[in-house]
């Protein structure tokens, strides 16, 4: 029986262009999740799960709302991370990116997504829908790992605000990549979130 994996990027957040940190939703990013939670409105999910920070766990109750049998959990295994550091492979062009990320968020990053890959990848016999509400880096993450692709990929997989991936496994097979990124959700005045293009 197959398992599928919804991941979510979390709505826009207000005022993210000023370097905050975390915060509530902008009004766009509550329309936007307020359109995914009507997008996925027909899967019969077992469970979902969100990142405690607040524009997740805002995302999280918007679409619950559309859905009165979804309880999304918080998981500290979803919370917005680095997942590895750089490699002699990695591309020079992010090397201001890690400029300015410390050895320990690294470390923790990398120790939070191997938990992470543990517990939501990990095989079942029943046919399961499993909701991840999170950020960027972690379903580039995610990504990442189920297409085998060397550890800094993630970085060039990059998710839209409440864009929609959608990654599956049937028993005794790999994980699929289904869909990425998807925004048909959206019109194009709510396409946010996704970084300008690295220069090389």
């Amino acid at each position: 029986m197959p398992h599928h994996l919804y991941l979510v990027r979390h709505g826009e957040q207000l005022d993210a262009e000023h370097g905050m940190g975390d915060g509530p939703l902008s009004p766009r990013g509550r329309r936007q999740a307020e359109l995914l939670g009507e997008r996925l409105g027909g899967i019969p999910f077992d469970n979902a799960w969100h990142s405690p920070l607040q524009r997740a766990t805002e995302t999280a109750e918007i679409i619950a709302a559309k859905m009165p049998s979804l309880s999304p959990e918080p998981s500290a295994l979803l919370f917005d991370c680095v997942p590895s550091g750089p490699a002699p492979a990695t591309p020079k062009a992010y090397d201001a990116f890690f400029g300015s990320v410390t050895e320990a968020e690294i470390e923790a990053g990398t120790a939070q997504m191997e938990d992470a890959a543990a517990e939501f990848l990990r095989s079942h016999r029943d046919d399961r829908h499993d909701l991840l509400i999170t950020h960027n880096f972690v379903i580039g993450w995610f990504v990442r790992e189920v297409l085998g692709a060397p550890d800094w990929r993630w970085l060039s997989i990059n998710q839209a605000n409440c864009g929609l991936t959608v990654l599956t496994q049937k028993s005794g097979r790999p994980w699929n990549l289904v869909v990425h990124n998807d925004l048909g959700h959206l019109p194009f005045e709510l396409r946010t979130g996704l970084p300008e293009p690295y220069a090389v």
